[in-house]
């Protein structure tokens, strides 16, 4: 079913995957930026049932409203050079703690963007580095009772093994209005990796 869009910002409108003509998925888009690229006659090809409508102008000589329906998938035309992703997204705390369900790694309580921290499983004093295999969720408490040691020193078993979400990964995280077309399209393009516990 197709949602009619008006211009004010809305978090739970759904937003637009964006491919490459090739079919490589490049990021989520709002639906400004979508009706862009059908406007300029640049979407090689779409998936799915139509999302979103937009209504814009009435015509003078017909009476009729023009009429947009933007796909939850649209290829827009041309290739990205390979060069251009990073299929590794950037670690940020909050795609670390989508990564980890906003669980603390130690405890297992579940917190919230205030209450969670992000700990190195080898501390950085101790050469560990700052990236997505060495980092971990983990709310205040145990953050602080860890402090300058490493997991085993402090007798805090992890609850998983950090691990580099692949982009896809990442976009399935950072979103919380995946459609059902989107989501098929996204998990037929996750690596076939499991993640150890």
């Amino acid at each position: 079913m197709s949602t009619p869009v008006q211009d004010r910002p809305d978090p739970a409108r759904p937003r637009v995957l964006a491919l490459d003509a090739g079919g490589r998925i490049l990021d989520w888009i709002g639906w400004k930026d979508a009706a862009c690229l059908y406007v300029r006659g640049a979407v090689a090809w779409t998936l799915g049932e139509p999302c979103i409508t937009l209504y814009g102008g009435t015509n003078r000589l017909s009476g009729q409203t023009s009429v947009l329906q933007l796909h939850p998938i649209v290829a827009s035309t041309g290739h990205c050079r390979s060069q251009a992703l990073d299929h590794a997204p950037a670690l940020t705390n909050m795609a670390l703690f989508a990564r980890d369900h906003y669980l603390c790694m130690y405890c297992g309580q579940e917190g919230h963007r205030s209450t969670l921290t992000r700990d190195h499983v080898i501390p950085c004093s101790r050469g560990g580095r700052d990236e997505w295999e060495n980092v971990i969720t983990a709310c205040v408490t145990c953050n602080l009772k860890k402090g300058n040691l490493t997991p085993q020193e402090a007798d805090m078993p992890l609850l998983a093994i950090p691990y580099r979400p692949s982009w896809v990964e990442h976009l399935i995280l950072s979103n919380r209005n995946i459609l059902t077309d989107q989501m098929e399209f996204l998990r037929s393009h996750l690596p076939r990796r499991r993640r150890s516990s």
